[in-house]
Order: structure tokens, then sequence, then C-alpha cells
């Protein structure tokens, strides 16, 4: 379910940098965050380190790399602790993928309200009310119908 995009810079380019950063963040996602990796998408952009610029200099300049993370969650499914373990976890990985890295290197964490995200045309609090009423997502509730009860006629 999450959607992840990982922008990075470095000098250690190699075949499989992108497959191996994608295979690392989506283990660490779904054993810290709990996320599964059938329904995690993550798509991985490189950046020249010529053209990544932190502290006034560029990557190239210092002989660091560094990596901008963005992980969409739904709201409250995470605790302090396991965002937390996630950054740290994500920066140790990243250093060892990657080599030695700046410290201006980011992760975000964006929770997002789970009726305002989802994948396959369904919101997260469909799939969460639909879980709950033992039903598949799509029967739960007809699109634009209102889930509050309606009133009882007496």
């Amino acid at each position: 379910m999450p959607l992840i995009t990982v922008t990075y810079a470095t000098s250690r380019e190699r075949p499989s940098l992108k497959s191996d950063i994608a295979a690392a963040v989506s283990e660490l996602t779904a054993g810290i965050l709990h996320k599964d990796p059938k329904v995690t998408a993550i798509i991985v952009k490189s950046a020249d380190a010529t053209d990544w610029f932190a502290g006034g200099k560029s990557l190239a300049e210092q002989g660091l790399a560094s990596y901008w993370l963005d992980v969409h969650v739904t709201e409250g499914t995470n605790t302090k602790d396991e965002k937390a373990a996630y950054l740290a976890a994500l920066f140790k990985r990243m250093g060892e993928l990657l080599g030695p890295l700046h410290t201006e290197s980011y992760a975000h964490v964006d929770e997002v309200k789970g009726d305002a995200y989802g994948f396959g045309g369904l919101t997260q609090e469909r799939r969460y009310i639909a879980g709950k009423l033992e039903v598949a997502p799509q029967k739960a509730a007809p699109i634009g119908s209102s889930l509050r009860p309606q009133p009882l006629g007496l």
C-alpha cells in the first residue's frame, strides 16, 4: 500500500543499484513499518552527484552520497518508535549501498488520512470498513453513498 519515492546521488553507480535500493527499502518497510511488500510501490531515481548540493558544495566535491526518501502510509498505522527505527535503519542501509552519506540525507514518513489515500481505486478507509463488515471493499458501499446510518421511520 505504501508509495515510496527514493532519489539518490552517489559515485558508486552499478547496474543493480536501483534494484538493490528497491529491495532494501521494501524489506525495511515491511519489517519495521509492517507494510505488505505485495502492495508496496517503489520509484527509484538517480541524480548526478555534481547536481546535488549539501552544505554549499556538491556531493561530488565532498566525495559523499545522499538520498531523499518519501513514503506515504495511512495515518495512525505506525508508532513514533517505529518511524524513528525506520529512519535510522534506512540511513544505515543506504550508507551501505551508496557509500559514505552526507548527514543531509533525508527520509519522510508522510501519514495520509485513510479517506484520502488508497490504491486500486479504493481508499484505505473503505478497505478498513469492508474488513470490519467482512465484505469485499467494492461491496461495502456504492461510490458516492453515505456510510452514515439512515434515520428509522417511526
